[in-house]
């Protein structure tokens, strides 16, 4: 959503502000169709003509306003690891972002550790490996097609016996077949808590800021099929992504940013920080 705001003002400079206008531009930007009648509602009712900068303050505040002022950390515990599941559809950057969130809680002297819990394409597998090794993480994995409950069962023994602080599951995204993906994300949770009665303790769910409305509907349906998504991470906000549908996903679902991809480097990944989008976007 980078310059969004920018692209506001100078679309209305030196002319007043039309509502139908900015109500297309506020929708093509995914902010959603909730908040952008929010927004409209606060400005007619002001009821007289309006300059570009007026508006996008009211923009912004309204869109702070449903963000959440900070981001909490990732749970740590002092004799088990946390589980942190990472569900998605295929193409979002799951997979990569499984290893920048592991590469972060490296960075802060944590220890990890990765499930390649997305039997389902080989490739995931490979390439989660892959990442592992350049980042020197520990690695569990399954052959292809593998129960990817057994790996996670199997990723949880290992990070509880090596004292590992954080255990990151890569789990595969077929919304194409939800009723498959329901089952298998139910099972993995099951297994899981047999061996903690709280994990998975975290559920991310990864989409891409580029597919605007679609992320909404695969986080609604990904909803469905944990119950429990703790936030989000918004890949490919170094450009082309609006990051409209952070506000729209947390306003309509009321799951929260956790985190964001900035870039192609492992290191182009952040904690999402509200005050920040909200300037950015400026």
């Amino acid at each position: 959503m980078a310059g969004f705001f920018k692209k506001l003002l100078q679309r209305f400079t030196r002319r007043k502000v039309d509502l139908d206008e900015l109500e297309e531009s506020l929708i093509s930007g995914d902010v959603g169709v909730r908040m952008t009648l929010q927004i409209l509602e606060i400005l007619r009712a002001k009821g007289r003509s309006l300059e570009a900068e007026e508006v996008v303050d009211v923009c912004r505040e309204e869109i702070l306003k449903i963000l959440p002022a900070s981001t909490p950390a990732l749970p740590e515990f002092p004799d088990k690891p946390c589980v942190i599941l990472v569900v998605g559809v295929n193409g979002v950057g799951k997979t990569t972002s499984v290893a920048k969130l592991a590469h972060l809680l490296q960075r802060q002297g944590k220890t990890v550790m990765l499930a390649a819990a997305d039997t389902f394409r080989a490739a995931a597998i490979e390439q989660l490996d892959q990442w592992a090794q350049r980042l020197g993480i520990p690695i569990i994995k399954g052959q292809y097609k593998a129960d990817p409950a057994a790996v996670c069962h199997d990723a949880w023994e290992a990070a509880k016996s090596r004292g590992i602080q954080y255990l990151i599951c890569d789990t595969a995204g077929r919304l194409h077949n939800k009723e498959n993906l329901m089952g298998e994300l139910s099972k993995i949770e099951r297994v899981l808590g047999r061996k903690d009665p709280d994990a998975p303790h975290e559920t991310l769910l990864v989409v891409d800021a580029t597919t605007g409305s679609n992320a909404l509907v695969q986080a609604r349906e990904f909803q469905k099929a944990t119950g429990q998504l703790t936030g989000v991470i918004v890949t490919k906000l170094d450009g082309s992504g609006k990051g409209g549908v952070i506000v729209s996903i947390q306003q309509e679902l009321g799951i929260p940013a956790r985190y964001i991809g900035t870039g192609e480097a492992q290191t182009d990944f952040e904690v999402f920080d509200s005050k920040t989008f909200a300037e950015s976007i400026l």
